[in-house]
């Protein structure tokens, strides 16, 4: 037997869509409300046409104040049938698709002239009364009440039936888009209302039957105030009330058949899917075991399955569809699982029990609360982020509002140290992470019912700042300070550069810049906005730790940094003199690239530092290489490490720098004293030390002349890594591999220079971790540097090749650029032309005719 009989009123309707005497705010909208066969919440309904009378008006004193419609009709059609063997019986509630008019009076009369139409002035006004009649002669009557059983067709927000659900019913948003014209924002939410064109409403109330066993004769409709349109009813035979669903339900569903779940047909009559998706497979043993922990794991590929996962909220009542299957939720809910008839699909509640809990991770030496990086799931391998995060976290570039994260295909929230969670009960899996000192957690856990309470303590093996090492992240974008903040004190960041920007048209954080540090930096914690001052093609350059106005303008020469004809108003070297003469540190992001006055800025001594790691993964590509290129030619620039953090698939500080302030206070001024002296070390996990001859990275050793030096280095880690090593001039002068368990090693060695040299030491592994892309665990220290009496450190091959940039930047200077003006073409220009001439001055002095030959 159908759910649903649908009723045939268009003998009874007494009323056009042009009838007058409707409110002057719904005259104009009427006619575009849904007409002929349609279905709403799941319920389907027999409406009127678009022409001609489509509604029963009851209105006291009229032709339709008083109205009974005999029930034992039904329209034909596969959604109708007789109500069992007797006419009538079995009926549980007539769903009524009904409006009234507008409380609001356009005359003002009654209101004053400021009020608008759809504010409803008169809640609980009793407009009519539907009345059910029985064939053995009794009767049950239901007041119909304003903003109660039936609603206005136009309402201000906020002013919902009480009782009545309007005939468009929210539906599932893709929050990846696509996205109609304005309306990304509303789509982050995951739900929209359904499409409809007209701001009115049918308003669907289910009205009660409370003697389903008797059969029914007719309703009686009795008009008591105002005007009331019925546009259709339908009588329903489920158990149930048709619009009370249960709460969210994830469901496993699982087909004989492969389906895709890009494209699988998943429908349900009364209630809403919020989701259909697979997850990976999950094997708990493998991933508590996992070498790397933390970091996340690697994204899995889309391919047909035989298991889907749907998220539901609906009525018992429901049935289910699956590639063209029909599963009854009843029996799902009411025992934990059911299938179709013919066996080809079964549906079973994945965690039917569940309990609010509040959680605290804490210190374990300690035992106070610590801000983390958290991630739980559920045996079946679903997330369960605690509340106030997202079950989806949205990775795409610029729509990271903070506070979440997903690292390849982990999804983590980021806790102050408490946090509240709805968990399942039974079997739980935690993963918590902490930047490089902690030692990440993967544990198994057993939530019991009722359980209220959950402590989750974490371990610290290393600690660094207390040896005066402190952290810091020199490039990150979009987040607020106070977000900046808190995901920094849970990567263990001690500061973070957040960098304000243009692009194209778009400005970021400017209004977060105060030219001094962020008022939400405290407990060993700073946040500083400076700026990434950028050009397409001469380079990008970040400006921190500026004390005052920011170096504007932060971008120039057109996209796809600046905007369309944006003229070149200044050179990144006139950008670091500025910064400089506001105490300013001056580094090159994702370095080298953009990959032009980069090279003359180096050779000009422009440059504190560079990022050195980020396109690639590993710790020898090319940023590392061209960085290199420069050590080679004598230039002294540090090593730090920044994400360019931009979304939120990338976790701040996932490639760090290290500074070294000893028995300074930790200020911004100390810290980047620190970088420009080359104290440091970039990490994507292991902690490196590393002397020679006992003077540390950024110091310089004098020698008369070549000869053998001692070069120490050390790695401690929470992370595996294979091996360290000790770099000179490029090339690997000495190795250990990592100690047994992978995670601390040792490694001291006489090392041979026949001339000045720099030296440094780097740890390299096959490990991954997963940032925006994988990246491999590894480190590196700036180098230690040995001046050998009055042999500098020098390659023509090198300077030949930087001459080459130098020159390709003057000649898009010449050709394509969009000049400021001629004076500001002849600064810029000038920059090039001076570290042209020092380069060139640098080769003939060396005795190397033949590398200016080529230029």
């Amino acid at each position: 037997m159908s759910k649903f009989t649908p009723l045939d009123l268009q003998s009874f309707f007494n009323a056009g869509r042009e009838a007058a005497g409707w409110h002057p705010a719904l005259a104009a909208q009427l006619t575009k409300l849904p007409a002929g066969r349609q279905t709403f919440w799941g319920v389907p309904f027999l409406l009127g046409p678009v022409e001609g009378p489509s509604w029963l008006v009851l209105q006291p004193g009229a032709a339709g104040g008083l109205v009974t419609v005999p029930l034992t009709q039904a329209s034909p059609g596969p959604e109708s049938a007789s109500a069992g063997g007797e006419p009538g019986k079995g009926v549980s509630y007539l769903v009524i698709a009904h409006f009234c008019d507008e409380s609001h009076d356009p005359q003002n009369r009654q209101q004053p002239a400021d009020y608008l139409p759809g504010f409803v002035t008169r809640p609980g006004e009793h407009l009519a009364d539907y009345v059910l009649e029985y064939q053995d002669g009794s009767e049950r009557r239901r007041p119909i009440r304003r903003r109660f059983e039936v609603d206005e067709a136009l309402i201000m927000w906020g002013q919902w039936a009480f009782a009545a659900q309007p005939h468009v019913p929210p539906v599932p948003a893709p929050w990846q888009g696509p996205y109609p014209a304005r309306q990304w924002g509303n789509y982050q939410t995951g739900v929209v209302d359904g499409p409809t064109d007209t701001d009115l409403r049918y308003w669907l109330y289910a009205l009660p039957n409370p003697q389903p066993d008797t059969p029914l004769r007719s309703i009686r409709l009795e008009a008591r105030a105002g005007r009331v349109a019925i546009a259709a009813i339908t009588l329903y035979h489920g158990a149930t009330h048709p619009f009370q669903h249960r709460r969210l339900e994830s469901l496993r569903v699982s087909t004989t058949a492969p389906v895709d779940v890009r494209s699988a047909e998943a429908t349900v009559d009364l209630g809403i899917i919020a989701r259909t998706y697979a997850v990976p497979a999950f094997n708990p043993d493998a991933w508590l075991s996992a070498e790397v922990q933390g970091w996340g794991e690697e994204p899995s590929s889309e391919v047909p399955t035989h298991e889907l996962l749907v998220d539901i909220t609906a009525s018992p009542e429901a049935t289910l569809s699956v590639a063209g299957h029909d599963v009854d939720l009843g029996p799902v809910y009411a025992t934990g699982a059911s299938a179709s008839a013919g066996g080809e699909v079964r549906v079973e509640i994945l965690t039917p029990a569940h309990t609010w809990l509040h959680g605290q991770i804490v210190d374990a030496a300690t035992g106070r609360p610590t801000p983390a990086r958290l991630h739980f799931r559920s045996a079946d391998g679903r997330y369960w982020p605690p509340y106030g995060h997202r079950h989806e976290v949205n990775d795409n570039w610029f729509e990271d509002y903070g506070g979440d994260l997903k690292l390849g295909s982990t999804q983590y929230a980021y806790v102050d140290g408490q946090f509240q969670a709805e968990l399942p009960v039974g079997e739980v899996y935690v993963e918590i992470a902490k930047g490089f000192e902690y030692r990440p957690v993967r544990q198994r856990l057993t939530i019991t019912p009722g359980q209220r309470e959950l402590v989750l303590p974490l371990e610290r093996p290393l600690d660094w700042r207390s040896q005066g090492w402190v952290t810091a992240d020199t490039h990150v974008h979009f987040i607020s300070p106070q977000t900046a903040w808190l995901e920094a004190q849970a990567e263990g960041v001690n500061l973070v550069n957040l960098l304000a920007s243009q692009w194209g048209d778009l400005f970021t954080n400017v209004a977060d810049l105060s030219g001094d540090l962020s008022g939400v930096s405290h407990d060993d914690t700073l946040i500083w906005v400076g700026t990434e001052n950028r050009q397409h093609l001469l380079g990008h350059m970040s400006l921190l730790g500026i004390k005052g106005q920011p170096v504007y303008p932060m971008c120039a020469g057109g996209p796809d940094e600046s905007y369309l004809g944006d003229p070149g108003w200044s050179s990144l070297a006139e950008w670091s003199d500025r910064c400089r003469e506001r105490e300013g540190l001056v580094v090159i992001p994702h370095f080298p690239l953009p990959f032009c006055e980069v090279a003359a800025d180096i050779v000009l001594g422009k440059v504190d530092a560079a990022e050195i790691r980020y396109f690639e993964p590993g710790m020898d590509g090319f940023n590392v290489r061209e960085w290199y290129r420069f050590l080679n030619l004598g230039y002294r620039v540090a090593a730090v490490g920044g994400t360019d953090k931009m979304w939120a698939g990338m976790p701040v500080g996932g490639v760090r720098t290290y500074a070294q302030l000893g028995d300074d206070e930790f200020t911004f001024a100390n810290w980047a004293r620190a970088v420009r002296a080359g104290r440091t070390f970039t990490t994507s996990g292991p902690l490196i030390g590393f002397n020679v001859e006992g003077r540390a990275p950024g110091d310089e050793i004098a020698l008369k002349a070549g000869g053998t030096l001692y070069a120490e280095a050390w790695v401690q880690s929470v992370q595996p890594f294979d091996e360290l090593q000790v770099i000179v001039n490029g090339q690997i002068a000495a190795r250990q591999p990592a100690a047994p368990a992978g995670r601390e090693t040792r490694l001291g060695a006489q090392i041979r220079l026949p001339g000045s040299a720099w030296v440094a030491a780097r740890c390299v592994s096959h490990h991954k971790v997963w940032h925006g892309w994988p990246i491999n665990i590894g480190a590196h220290t700036s180098p230690v540097y040995v001046r050998c009496g009055d042999d500098e450190l020098f390659s023509p091959s090198e300077a030949a090749y930087m001459l080459t940039l130098i020159d390709g930047g003057l000649t898009w200077l010449d050709t394509l650029s969009i000049p400021a003006s001629p004076e500001h073409q002849a600064r810029i220009r000038a920059v090039f032309e001076s570290a042209q001439a020092s380069l060139q001055g640098r080769i003939a002095g060396h005795g190397h005719p033949q590398a200016l030959a080529k230029h």
